[in-house]
Parts: C-alpha cells; structure tokens; sequence
C-alpha cells in the first residue's frame, strides 16, 4: 500500500482548480509512478479536456507490445491502462518543442528511451525538472552511477551532465523528483568535475 500517493485530484480541488480546467498535462515518461494519474478508477480520463504532451519515441516504446511482453507485467498494465485511453488525446513530440509558452520539452533520453525534462521560464527565471534524469543526490557527486531502472546508462550519464551543467551555469531552481528532503527543490553547483545538490529547507513537518 502506497498511502501518501494518489491525492492529486484532491490537493487540486482545495486549491480551487476542478480537473476538467487542466488543459495540458506533460507526461515526462513511462514509469508507472508517473503515468499512474492519467485516469480513475473507472478507466476514465482524469482530465477530460487536456491535451497529453509525451516524446514521440517514449510513447512507442511503451506502447509495443513486443517489448511490453519482454518487461515486467506490472509496467505492461500500466502502460496499457494509463496510456492507451488517452487515444487523439495525446500529442506526440518529435523533439525538444516549446508545449506553451515558457514551458519547453528537453530531451533527457537514457533513463528511458524518451525520457524528458521540462524547463520552465518566467523572464530572466528558469524552473528545471529534472524529472527522472536523476534519482539520487548521490548522482551529482557520482554521475556515473546509475539506478537499474536506467534503460541505456551510456545515454543517461550524458544526459546528467548535460543537466548538471545547464543547472549550475544558469543557476536555475531544480525540482529533482526523488531527491529528499520534500519538496525535492533546490540548486546544483559545480565542483570540479563533479556537481553538488543545495536543497531548498526542508517543509516543516506536522
């Protein structure tokens, strides 16, 4: 049981914000943890009026069923639960591509095939996210290890220093997905050869 997840629709609505206002929902890949919200309990859409963003390559893979049968059965059910309702619903990006203004797609293959990140710009601010690009703190002071989620290493250590070093050099605020402690934000800074994680202070917990 997953207790702390799951709440997305709820924690929207008492921000006052009703699924069907969603207009654009970025998927950044396969992963079941990050495709898991895309429809109820029903099989329904959860935000019947978006528009689905997802790399084209990323939606191919996850959508064959001869690699699906070569996974574990867990993320063919989910790809095939969460992914395929979407139908005419999903726009299939062929690159990096500006989704709305100030919102753009970078690729961020390695973790998965089309693995992406999402910058997001407001003036002279840039929000960086890395999404999966990087699971640990641990991956800026060793970005050579890698998770075994990793779908081609090679491609992911590349894509982490390309990260990292647009991270530091344009001092933006990163929103790492997995990185303690909650809300995951903070800087990355360059040490030698290397690159360190500043987080943001940790939310006070009740």
């Amino acid at each position: 049981m997953t207790p702390n997840v799951g709440k997305l629709n709820g924690n929207l609505r008492r921000a006052g914000i009703e699924p069907s206002e969603i207009d654009v929902v970025v998927l950044t890949h396969g992963h079941p943890d990050h495709i898991g919200g895309n429809v109820d309990a029903d099989g329904h859409l959860a935000f019947p009026n978006a528009r689905y963003v997802m790399f084209r390559n990323e939606w191919d893979y996850w959508t064959d069923e001869a690699i699906l049968a070569g996974l574990a059965p867990f993320f063919g059910e989910w790809a095939r639960a969460n992914l395929l309702p979407l139908g005419d619903q999903v726009e299939l990006l062929g690159g990096e591509t500006e989704i709305v203004p100030g919102i753009l797609a970078i690729d961020a293959a390695g973790h998965t095939a089309g693995h992406m990140a999402v910058a997001i710009r407001s003036g002279s601010e840039e929000l960086l996210y890395l999404s999966d690009a990087a699971m640990h703190p641990i991956h800026l002071e060793h970005p050579g290890w890698y998770p075994v989620w990793d779908y081609d290493p090679g491609a992911a250590v590349t894509t982490k220093r390309r990260l990292f070093d647009r991270a530091a050099s344009d001092r933006s605020l990163v929103l790492a997905f997995h990185f303690p402690p909650f809300p995951s934000l903070g800087h990355v800074t360059k040490r030698g050869s290397v690159w360190q994680w500043e987080p943001l202070a940790a939310a006070v917990r009740a």
